[in-house]
């Protein structure tokens, strides 16, 4: 008999993936891993399609991953979210960190700010403070003024984790250049009005993190709890993805994908025949090993 969940109906997940492709293992991996925590929680999973850049999204992707996670059984417990019809949230959001002061106006390009970073010019992801008295051209993007040294969050998966923002990633943009809003600032906005409390997604967004509780902070929001799971890699050591030629999921043979996602996240093979049998047994794997306490 399975355990009750160890948290109430009060938790929520979600998944958010960008459409710039159809779906692919690693992209399957992060939707299992916080589809099952939230199912292993007695929550609510919620799917968001991350479709704030029109140059890279994919005509269809994004249904098609809609259909392509139902075809698992992965459905979420409310409708889902397309952020592209969320531009005022995102307007209202930056005018509240104007209205503090937290915001200003940025002339750089990325070569302006190699070249002020290191001698010669050279690749930074590091932004050196140009524009933080004022625009030294025309206004090209917005960055968010940087106030805290450390962040530290404690990652189910990782352990702690401990940034400098201000030195690893300076004031970073939060509208970009091409006048499109900037993750950053969309996630955090977005899980903050849905009610997320935990995040599971892929550890190649780890270091977005501290970036995203800074912005929590300064938009007086919550911080969630976080799980960051192993991204899957190509022969070449390269996460998967539409620039790495990450082939899309077969979506006939739900349960062998299925499988190889969970044995991805580190469990031995189910061996289940259909997907509740799964789905069930998934669940309660998951709950024994990663359910946490109802005050964490």
């Amino acid at each position: 008999m399975s355990q009750p969940p160890l948290i109430a109906a009060s938790y929520c997940g979600r998944f958010a993936p960008s459409p710039t492709g159809p779906l692919h293992a690693g992209s399957l991996v992060a939707a299992l891993a916080s589809w099952l925590d939230a199912r292993a929680h007695g929550g609510r999973w919620l799917l968001r399609i991350e479709d704030l850049d029109p140059p890279r999204a994919m005509p269809g992707a994004g249904a098609g991953a809609v259909q392509t996670l139902a075809r698992l059984g992965l459905e979420p417990d409310a409708p889902v979210l397309w952020q592209s019809g969320r531009h005022e949230r995102y307007a209202a959001a930056l005018a509240r960190l104007q209205s503090a002061s937290r915001v200003y106006g940025c002339s750089c390009s990325r070569s302006d700010i190699a070249a002020a970073t290191q001698p010669g010019g050279g690749a930074s992801n590091v932004y050196p403070g140009t524009c933080r008295t004022g625009a030294l051209g025309a206004v090209r993007a917005l960055r968010l003024r940087i106030e805290e040294d450390e962040v530290s969050f404690v990652d189910r998966w990782h352990g702690r984790i401990v940034q400098d923002v201000a030195g690893e990633v300076g004031d970073f943009l939060i509208r970009r250049a091409d006048g499109l809003w900037a993750y950053q600032l969309a996630v955090v906005v977005d899980d903050a009005e849905q009610g997320v409390t935990d995040v599971v997604r892929g550890a190649d967004l780890i270091d977005n993190t501290p970036r995203q509780i800074v912005l929590q902070r300064a938009l007086g929001l919550p911080t969630p709890r976080y799980l960051h799971v192993p991204v899957v890699t190509n022969a070449r050591g390269e996460k998967l993805s539409k620039q790495t030629g990450a082939p899309a999921l077969d979506a006939e043979a739900p349960l062998a994908a299925l499988e190889r996602a969970w044995r991805h996240l580190g469990f031995e093979r189910l061996g289940a025949d259909n997907l509740a049998a799964f789905h069930q047994h998934a669940v309660e794997q998951w709950r024994a090993r990663w359910a946490v306490a109802p005050d964490a």
